[in-house]
């Protein structure tokens, strides 16, 4: 045991690679049997590392040696990697194709989030503007979040609070869209476009018209990549910005 021990901590980040692949694995395993996919696997997978993160002290589970790849595979520099790798597998001939509609509900979805987000962070007595810039963006996605805290340099327990709020966003997407599918007229591609462009969460587009209409998840999936890759920009620059300018 100690010489397998040794080795796992003498390629840590191979061993980092190898921990969040066991759980993914164990999370869409999860999310296909016990929830039967009305809850994504990432929003699962989410869950279960910011639960486990509270196991260690400063560094969340790299602070055990076994794992401390995971401050490396967990950095600023994978994530960005990650989200900058995400928003070039969309291509814009095809969001052309949503029209005028799909474009605008992009920024539409945008504001509406970031203000709400914003709007309940003051309501709720935080004062810092990075702070509510940063729970505005998670109202976004759990992706934004994370990215305009970092930018910002908002404190750490805001990042996480806004991955929370992105997380949730998730799951009540992800279970209401087939609910509301009919009453919305989430029935082709076109209104699948604009759906994704309005709500932003990738995840929770995608497994919520997975329960749908399978055919329609590459549509919505779409746009809701567009909607991360902008609010990236958006929420740490032009929107912190207004911010200032509102509540100064």
């Amino acid at each position: 045991m100690n010489v397998f021990s040794d080795l796992l901590s003498r390629y840590d980040l191979v061993t980092a690679f190898l921990f969040v692949g066991l759980v993914m694995w164990s999370s869409s395993f999860l999310a296909r049997s016990l929830f039967r996919s009305r809850i994504p696997g990432a929003a699962i997978a989410i869950t279960m590392g910011l639960l486990l993160a509270g196991l260690g002290e400063k560094k969340g589970l790299a602070d055990f040696p076994v794992l401390a790849g995971l401050s490396l595979l967990g950095g600023s520099m994978l994530r960005d990697f990650s989200i900058v790798s995400t928003a070039m597998g969309a291509s814009m001939s095809q969001i052309r194709k949503s029209g005028a509609a799909g474009i605008a509900s992009i920024f539409v979805g945008i504001l509406t989030a970031f203000g709400f987000g914003a709007a309940t962070a003051w309501w709720m007595g935080y004062t810092d503007l990075r702070s509510i810039a940063t729970i505005g963006a998670g109202a976004c996605t759990f992706i934004v979040g994370p990215v305009t805290g970092a930018a910002l340099g908002a404190p750490a327990e805001m990042i996480a609070l806004s991955i929370a709020i992105g997380v949730i966003k998730t799951v009540v997407v992800t279970v209401l869209t087939p609910l509301i599918a009919r009453w919305i007229g989430l029935d082709n591609p076109h209104t699948a476009m604009v759906y994704g462009g309005l709500i932003g969460t990738t995840s929770g587009v995608a497994a919520g018209l997975a329960a749908t209409d399978p055919k329609l998840v590459p549509y919505g999936a779409l746009t809701a990549t567009f909607y991360t890759g902008t609010a990236c920009l958006l929420c740490p620059s032009l929107l912190y910005f207004l911010l200032t300018i509102f509540l100064s």
